[in-house]
């Protein structure tokens, strides 16, 4: 992967910053170029984060970002998926130094954005994207030092990702299991589609250089041991680990064995595609009192251990768009009627396991016939909270 150039344009695809590393592409002419593609194929419905020059020379991977386009330029075939991951890399560093990437912070500070650059790809490739470590020898207020500051030696070091001589009185390290879980169910109540997307998000307050090792209750090492049968076990699927882990050692016995940075930072993420039955299940009863006049009465019930709570659950009912006059009550929590979203949003603060809570809303539309027709027609009952669980190790 080599970039040829690097470039920060406004909305107008005017240029704000730009980096030219190997000198083989027509910057002059870039910008004008890419917007210009970028114009024709938004205009057609089929741009994306991916562009090719009209004459396939120059290979265009950029994201918009507030009110700028971060693009990465190059005459080669380079890899677009670690490219888009080092422009992300790019705005967390300039979010790191000015608190917001935008057109003015960088006109603010552009001769810190260019020695940035500099260290952060070399020749088009990038080098180093470890903000902590950037900030300790690129300083904003660099000119007034006597002394110039030495670059650390993560920077050279095998483990760029953490600094060395850090010390603590209490040595704390936290783990959080923060999982989406994505789900699909139709009117006859059968689950059609289940996804749980997670992340182990850790908090790491440790002295020195600590090595650290944690497992997962992996299908596959189980299978390896011969546990299969007496274990429970989940098939994590899109496995992605922070750059501090050693990939080497989780290939040979699923060990995750790091020597983590120092604070906050995603561990590992990953994806499970298992059938899981819904947490908290809700069930709509509709009920027609007359020709004009339509009852809803939902249940919603947590299907999970009493132990644990959901938080800021919020129930999404859709009504028809002439509803007239809906009147509300509730067990628990409070529901407002959100005409610009043509639906009564319940909100629950606090939702413990094994529990059931109701809701009657009352409503009327112009005609029976409108009545059938929004029947048909209305979108599903779309329900978020949290259910949070968290480790933590002292020592």
């Amino acid at each position: 992967m080599s970039l040829s150039a690097l470039l920060f344009l406004d909305q107008r695809g005017k240029v704000v910053l730009q980096r030219d590393f190997r000198g083989d592409v027509p910057l002059a002419k870039v910008a004008d170029r890419f917007m210009a593609r970028l114009n024709e194929l938004e205009e057609s419905g089929g741009a994306t984060p991916v562009l090719l020059d009209v004459d396939g020379a120059l290979s265009f991977v950029y994201v918009q970002y507030s009110n700028l386009y971060l693009l990465a330029v190059a005459r080669s075939n380079i890899n677009a998926a670690a490219v888009l991951v080092f422009l992300h890399k790019l705005i967390d560093i300039f979010k790191h130094y000015f608190h917001e990437l935008e057109e003015e912070s960088l006109r603010d500070n552009f001769v810190i954005a260019y020695e940035l650059l500099d260290e952060v790809c070399d020749f088009g490739y990038p080098q180093f994207t470890e903000a902590k470590i950037l900030s300790e020898f690129i300083k904003t207020d660099a000119h007034r030092l006597a002394v110039q500051a030495r670059p650390p030696m993560a920077v050279t070091n095998a483990v760029s990702w953490r600094q060395e001589g850090l010390f603590y009185k209490k040595n704390e390290v936290f783990l959080d299991v923060v999982e989406s879980v994505n789900l699909l169910v139709n009117s006859n109540g059968t689950v059609v589609r289940s996804e749980v997307v997670g992340a182990l998000k850790m908090r790491a307050y440790l002295s020195g250089m600590p090595e650290c090792k944690c497992g997962v209750n992996d299908k596959v090492l189980f299978e390896a041991q011969g546990r299969s049968g007496r274990q429970k076990a989940v098939d994590l699927e899109d496995i992605k680990f922070h750059q501090c882990v050693r990939l080497a050692s989780f290939e040979r016995d699923r060990t995750i064995s790091f020597i983590p940075p120092d604070g906050a930072f995603d561990l590992m993420t990953y994806r499970l595609s298992q059938n899981i039955k819904p947490l908290i299940w809700v069930e709509c009863q509709v009920d027609k009192h007359s020709r004009s006049r339509t009852e809803y009465l939902v249940k919603a019930r947590s299907q999970f251990k009493e132990r644990s709570t959901a938080t800021s659950v919020e129930i999404m009912l859709p009504l028809p768009p002439d509803a007239i006059s809906p009147t509300v009550r509730t067990s628990q929590g409070t529901a407002v009627y959100a005409p610009e979203k043509d639906a009564l949003v319940w909100k629950i603060k606090n939702f413990p396991g094994g529990r059931e809570f109701l809701l009657r809303c009352k409503f009327g539309l112009p005609s029976v016939a409108a009545e059938e027709e929004a029947q048909g027609r209305l979108p599903p009952i779309k329900v978020k909270f949290e259910v949070r669980g968290s480790s933590a190790w002292v020592a």
